[in-house]
């Protein structure tokens, strides 16, 4: 396989993710809450995800019954909550302004890593994380002084998206030498689909999927922004590195902010844009490492899956 394949794979996956502001304005604008477009997400990728696994891995669908306390962990705890938070901020702020806070994912996961794994913190990372709260007070306008533009409590929320994508995989980590991604990943949104199905009252919704744009928006959502999205940066993932895959990867907060700025008319200040260059090095800081055993960061990118 040509090199030039896989770096296209790895960007297009990064690319389906960046374009999710495009399915998920729809669905805001049929009348859908943020807790029911994570519904609608998780849901229709656990479908689409079993259907998958039914016809080409029915024997990857074998695991331990113990390990279910991981899959639905990971489920319930992180995909659950990242997506509510990030979904949030982008139905009161801006999609820029969303997906930025959710990258300070990456810096969250060397946080973790340290306080549970002991992996130690290094002077780059230290530096990944000063760029990353310095990134973070210019998308939200603490700087320069007087120009705040996002509220406290979206600031909370963002971070709070990021906190929650980082926590993906630390819950997924005693998992993943036992079993595949694919397998990893079906189990979890199956029981992030319990969990949602059991909690909102989306299905009382039902009448508004008659919209023919909601249909298509919901599938799109699951099939493009999570499936393939999954799928294409795998196939980058197999023949990678995974810590240059995941720099490969920061293509998605700039094909979100493309998103938009040429398709749901957004703008962005020059200290915005200056902010995300930062969080983006951030993330780059953390993941750009010499050759090394994986650890947990290289997992962190399956939270999309």
């Amino acid at each position: 396989m040509s090199s030039r394949y896989i770096y296209g794979a790895t960007i297009l996956g990064a690319a389906c993710w960046g374009l999710i502001g495009l399915f998920i304005a729809p669905l805001y604008k049929a009348g859908f809450t943020s807790w029911d477009v994570v519904t609608i997400r998780v849901v229709c990728t656990f479908v689409l995800l079993s259907g998958i696994m039914m016809a080409f891995y029915r024997e990857q669908l074998k695991a331990h019954w113990k390990d279910h306390i991981f899959f639905a962990s990971a489920g319930i705890i992180s995909i659950v909550f990242f997506n509510y938070f990030y979904f949030d901020v982008f139905s009161k702020s801006s999609l820029s302004v969303a997906v930025t806070l959710l990258y300070t994912g990456p810096v969250f996961v060397t946080l973790l890593s340290r306080l549970f794994f002991k992996e130690p913190l290094t002077l780059r990372k230290v530096m990944a994380l000063g760029l990353a709260v310095l990134g973070c007070a210019f998308v939200v306008g603490f700087f320069p002084v007087g120009q705040q533009d996002v509220s406290l409590h979206l600031l909370g929320f963002g971070l709070l998206s990021g906190f929650f994508y980082a926590l993906y995989s630390i819950v997924t980590k005693p998992v993943t030498r036992k079993y595949s991604v694919m397998t990893i990943t079906t189990y979890v949104f199956f029981y992030a689909s319990v969990c949602m199905v059991l909690s909102s009252n989306t299905i009382q919704k039902g009448s508004l999927f008659l919209n023919v744009e909601v249909l298509m928006s919901a599938f799109l959502l699951a099939l493009i922004s999570t499936v393939a999205g999954y799928v294409f940066y795998t196939i980058g993932l197999k023949h990678l590195e995974a810590s240059r895959a995941s720099i490969l990867a920061t293509v998605e907060p700039l094909v979100a902010v493309m998103t938009g700025l040429f398709f749901l008319g957004e703008e962005l200040t020059f200290w915005q844009i200056v902010g995300i260059l930062f969080v983006l090095y951030a993330a780059v800081l953390v993941v750009e490492r010499k050759r090394k055993p994986k650890s947990v960061r290289d997992s962190i990118r399956n939270k999309h899956a």
